[in-house]
């Protein structure tokens, strides 16, 4: 989720919680990332979210934010862990980078990874930390001065390293939510005039006409859609969604 203004994360991750493992296998372990400025308070369990505690919760505690990444894992490589558990991050540019992948990067070991290393031994974090370090090869220790330069790396990192095999990913650098599709992605921005939203998941409604102020604009990335009735935009493959105030700014070749 990537808004202009500070907003709830509760009615959607409500919905995309019970896809780890109540309505969805992916019962191997979930996590949140949520940005206060530069920096992202991450939470993380080895266990399902739909019967989770924490995720519980995390669903009934109003939690406002600029910028969140979630996700829900089913394991393909490595074990259900807490090391192995997304979204990963990582720190560069003296701000916090939060990264979570769906599908697998087959030659990840074989990728150069700079400075930074794996703590667990999924395909995902390898490939995390192997777009890290190219991007500090791209810009050194200084975050760039022109986004759209960020941008364009991305989008040609992102490629580089989605031809070993299937690249789906979520990068948030406390500015921006980049997403990558490389089989399955979609979004849809919540802005004026506002109406009804309905989970996909779980049989909860809100109207977000009595919630929201005429600018408030709120991007919501996802595998799937979260609710049944919004238009729900399908990404092309080998393309990258560049998400900044609440809005698709760019969509890169990638």
């Amino acid at each position: 989720m990537e808004c202009n203004v500070p907003t709830d994360i509760a009615f959607s991750f409500s919905g995309f919680a019970m896809r780890g493992g109540a309505k969805g296998p992916h019962a191997d372990g979930w996590g949140l990332a949520l940005y206060e400025g530069r920096r992202a308070r991450v939470l993380l369990e080895p266990t399902a979210a739909a019967t989770s505690a924490l995720a519980r919760h995390v669903r009934d505690y109003p939690s406002k934010t600029l910028l969140a990444v979630a996700h829900v894992r089913r394991k393909t490589r490595g074990t259900a862990s807490l090391a192995n558990t997304h979204p990963f991050h990582r720190e560069l540019w003296g701000r916090s980078l939060v990264f979570a992948h769906n599908g697998t990067v087959r030659h990840a070991r074989t990728l150069p990874l700079g400075r930074f290393r794996p703590i667990g031994d999924t395909d995902s974090e390898y490939a995390f930390c192997a777009l890290l370090a190219a991007l500090e090869r791209r810009f050194g220790d200084r975050y760039p001065t022109r986004p759209t330069e960020l941008w364009s790396a991305v989008a040609a990192i992102g490629a580089r390293i989605g031809r070993g095999g299937t690249f789906n990913f979520l990068l948030a650098d406390g500015s921006h939510l980049f997403a990558r599709c490389a089989t399955k992605l979609c979004y849809v921005v919540r802005q004026s005039p506002f109406g009804l939203a309905t989970l996909a998941d779980d049989d909860v409604q809100v109207d977000f006409a009595a919630l929201t102020t005429p600018g408030d604009r709120v991007a919501i990335v996802a595998t799937a859609p979260v609710t049944r009735d919004e238009a729900w935009v399908h990404a092309e493959s080998g393309t990258l969604g560049v998400f900044r105030g609440g809005q698709l700014r760019a969509t890169l070749a990638s």
